[in-house]
């Protein structure tokens, strides 16, 4: 009888494997389940993979300029508002203190997005300087460098960017003359990430006066006169697709 009654449930075992369609997997261990790495590149959505771009003053980053001008001269006497984009990446010279360097213009090869719909204008440049700098108002005279200051945060970049003269539509044959524009931009920098955060500023137009700084003319001093003409925001460019223009 015992033997019987092993071999029926034998039987009846060995027929409910043969019948299941499938075996499912509990639903308290499906979280531990292994998902291979092929697998996994199918479950990721592409944003996740993307990385987000680093804000750098390196040319690593493109930052798009934004300029908001106002009141600027023209070759006709005329005062004029536009708005214009400049993508500059950032360089630093090596061996300075504080830190500063030059830039270069980058040329979008393909302008989409926001651009696209707006026939958004770009100022050629022909040059432009940034240096790093201290509170204006309470400069320490570089003696941090002998252990006699804190190392300064450098709150401010100073930038400086010259502009070719750019023609106006209309038949007078008006533009908008050589630029050389001037702006002190808040400064942040995080010392672990290497982040950069550059505020929008005042932009000012400055103009710059040669004058003998002896009766014979042998050493000269730049004097410089600022007028505000607008404002300038900076933000991170994430599109790489762009020609550099040095």
């Amino acid at each position: 009888m015992l033997y019987s009654n092993g071999i029926l449930a034998i039987a009846g075992l060995l027929s409910l494997v043969a019948n299941s369609s499938a075996f499912v997997i509990p639903s308290s261990l499906q979280n531990n389940v292994a998902v291979s790495p092929m697998n996994a590149d199918h479950l990721s959505s592409p944003t996740a993979l993307m990385a987000t771009p680093k804000a750098t003053l390196t040319e690593e980053s493109t930052w798009r300029l934004r300029f908001s001008l106002n009141g600027v001269p023209t070759k006709n006497g005329k005062k004029v508002g536009e708005l214009f984009n400049v993508d500059v990446q950032f360089s630093e010279e090596e061996g300075y203190e504080p830190p500063q360097g030059s830039l270069k213009q980058i040329f979008p090869t393909n302008i989409n997005g926001e651009d696209s719909d707006s026939n958004v204008q770009y100022l050629k440049v022909t040059g432009g300087r940034w240096q790093l700098s201290e509170d204006p108002e309470d400069r320490k005279d570089g003696l941090w460098i002998w252990g006699l200051f804190k190392e300064p945060q450098y709150p401010f970049m100073l930038l400086q960017i010259d502009t070719e003269e750019y023609s106006l539509p209309g038949d007078d044959g008006d533009a908008i003359k050589p630029l050389t524009l001037y702006a002190q931009i808040n400064h942040k920098r995080d010392k672990d990430t290497g982040e950069v955060e550059l505020d929008a500023a005042a932009l000012n137009i400055r103009e710059i006066e040669t004058i003998k700084a002896d009766p014979f003319g042998a050493a000269k001093l730049d004097i410089y006169e600022e007028v505000q003409c607008g404002q300038v925001s900076l933000r991170l460019v994430a599109d790489s697709n762009k020609s550099a223009v040095l």
